[in-house]
Formats: structure tokens, C-alpha cells, sequence
């Protein structure tokens, strides 16, 4: 096989791989630039979100809803802390059990923050039709059942 013939049936800008991963970090970084501002991380937004908007209240629960490790959301929790975004306290029932909350800070940023987040993506959606994007989204679904890896960024 030549590297000509190679290169006509290997073309990485058609790869799905390449254009997933374009297409993310063309999201992940407009959605920095909003956030940064405010001195949020993606991570920490959806952070602030799972603990402010669907009742998240452990370590545990929150590393398994970003799907990242235990010790890379402690890592981040430690950040959120020193912030003044999240606040931790130990279970009643269980002393060694961690509570997660929003402080006050955190409860105001999730507020301040949230059109600006829907806004980026709405800009991304409004690209498509709402049928083309509710493919989309179970063509996403699709090829994610089933993996189980955690995202280690953070």
C-alpha cells in the first residue's frame, strides 16, 4: 500500500474521534472565557450545579456525577473551599460521612452564572434544528453506553 493510497483512506478531519474532540474543546473553551470572569472552572460550575441544583451532598455522589475519581473532586472540592463557593461539614449520623453545600458565595454565582451558561448552549444548539439535535443527543447516548471511564481533568 503506498502512503498516497494510505493517506486517501485516512483522512483524521473526517475521523469522529477528531471531530468530537474539535467540536468539545471549541464548547469547553467558549464556555472558559464566560466562566473565567467569575473565577469559576468548568469543573467547578458543574461542581456548583450537582450541589445547588440536584441535591449532591457527598464527595462520593459528586465524583460520580462529573465522573472524575474521588481524588481528583477532593482536589477540587479543596479549591471550592478556599473560594468560599462550597462549605463541608461531617454527617450527624455518621461522623466521618462529609456534607456538601453551597455557601452563600457559591448559592450567588450558580445564580449569576446560569444564563450565561445556557447562552453558550444555546449558541451551540441554535446551529441545528431542535429534531437534528435531539438525534444528536441520542446518537451521543448511543456511544456512550456502556463506558465506564472517569474523566481524571481537573
Amino acid at each position: 500500500m503506498t502512503n498516497a493510497h494510505v493517506q486517501e483512506i485516512y483522512d483524521l478531519h473526517s475521523r469522529l474521534g477528531f471531530r468530537l474532540t474539535r467540536l468539545s474543546n471549541l464548547m469547553k473553551a467558549r464556555l472558559d472565557k464566560i466562566l473565567a470572569p467569575h473565577g469559576l472552572s468548568r469543573l467547578s460550575w458543574c461542581a456548583l450545579t450537582g450541589i445547588g441544583l440536584q441535591d449532591i451532598t457527598t464527595p462520593s455522589q459528586l465524583a460520580d456525577h462529573l465522573g472524575i475519581t474521588r481524588q481528583a473532586v477532593s482536589r477540587l472540592l479543596l479549591q471550592m473551599r478556599k473560594n468560599g463557593l462550597v462549605e463541608q461539614s461531617f454527617d450527624t449520623s455518621d461522623g466521618r460521612a462529609r456534607r456538601l453545600a453551597l455557601s452563600t458565595y457559591g448559592n450567588e454565582k450558580l445564580a449569576l452564572c446560569h444564563p450565561l451558561v445556557d447562552e453558550n448552549q444555546q449558541y451551540f444548539a441554535a446551529k441545528i434544528s431542535q429534531s437534528e439535535l435531539h438525534q444528536f443527543n441520542q446518537t451521543i447516548d448511543a456511544l456512550l453506553d456502556g463506558e465506564t471511564a472517569r474523566l481524571d481533568e481537573v
